[in-house]
């Protein structure tokens, strides 16, 4: 499907053809991160990778999104070059190629719709709307044929460029976040707080980090102040109670540090820089 777009844009002179196909690419090198991802995951941590290799992915999908987002930046820069200049296309190879398009994203997507699986209803969606560019595709040949209006083509490589930069900076910016250490999309710091001190015997939390070591896998790593008289059955308690909470709140790979009231520790509830070089020392 997209060597058939590639072929047709290029015989075409259509550059909406070729951003269709554009369109077609950020789904396939999608599906084939998500695959990529499932691979490396599979291998044990080691030594050297000690969380494994989860984050590969999320490299993968990084430099996807950078690719994604330079394709967008040619097609806008041809485009703009198309509204000072329209080249002639043929909207023969218009609608043979984006028909393919269209009938191959319909049956596919349509036949995959009723799956429950998220990632499948996922590329449903992807699908669906390359379906839709398809169609734009060949409106546009429809309004050539009649009107020999060349923009047209311009304008609809424009608008199928903006859809695949909002989903490149989409992924740049979860990616970023990722690699950044960010805090993972729907956790909340004061109900992650909220949840270790509920635990009965734990009176302080600080220290505290929560990020993401792959989509779906959330890691966090506190110091808890508990009575500084409690045995260690009794803190190991105390500490899979927490878990336990934390678990309901989608953060699976827990490490929390106890410490007993006399402990020098800062009132705030996350790392502070004074605390970093107190760490180093």
């Amino acid at each position: 499907m997209l060597g058939v777009e590639l072929l047709g844009g290029w015989l075409s002179h259509s550059l909406a053809l070729l951003s269709d196909a554009g369109h077609v690419l950020t789904d396939l090198l999608a599906i084939g991160l998500s695959w990529y991802a499932m691979k490396q995951s599979e291998k044990p941590a080691n030594e050297g990778m000690t969380f494994g290799y989860y984050r590969a992915g999320i490299l993968a999908a990084f430099i996807n999104g950078i690719t994604l987002i330079l394709i967008t930046l040619w097609i806008l820069w041809e485009a703009f070059h198309r509204f000072k200049h329209p080249e002639q296309v043929s909207p023969t190879w218009m609608f043979v190629s984006a028909g393919v398009g269209l009938v191959m994203n319909l049956y596919l997507g349509l036949g995959m719709r009723h799956e429950e699986n998220i990632n499948v209803r996922s590329a449903v969606l992807h699908m669906l709307g390359d379906a839709a560019a398809s169609a734009g595709v060949i409106v546009g040949g429809i309004i050539i044929v009649f009107t020999k209006w060349y923009v047209i083509d311009p304008t609809l490589s424009v608008l199928i460029a903006l859809l695949i930069a909002r989903g490149a900076w989409k992924i740049v910016k979860q990616t970023v976040s990722v690699l950044m250490e960010g805090t993972p999309a729907g956790i909340e710091i004061q109900k992650v707080v909220n949840a270790i001190t509920s635990v009965q015997g734990i009176q302080h939390v600080h220290d505290l980090h929560v990020w993401t070591i792959t989509s779906g896998r959330n890691a966090l790593s506190c110091h808890v102040v508990v009575d500084g008289k409690m045995t260690v059955e009794g803190t190991q308690n105390l500490l899979r109670d927490a878990e336990h909470k934390l678990v309901h709140l989608g953060i699976g790979h827990v490490t929390i540090q106890a410490e007993d009231p006399t402990h020098l520790h800062d009132e705030s509830i996350l790392c502070t820089s004074d605390r970093l070089e107190e760490h180093h020392h």
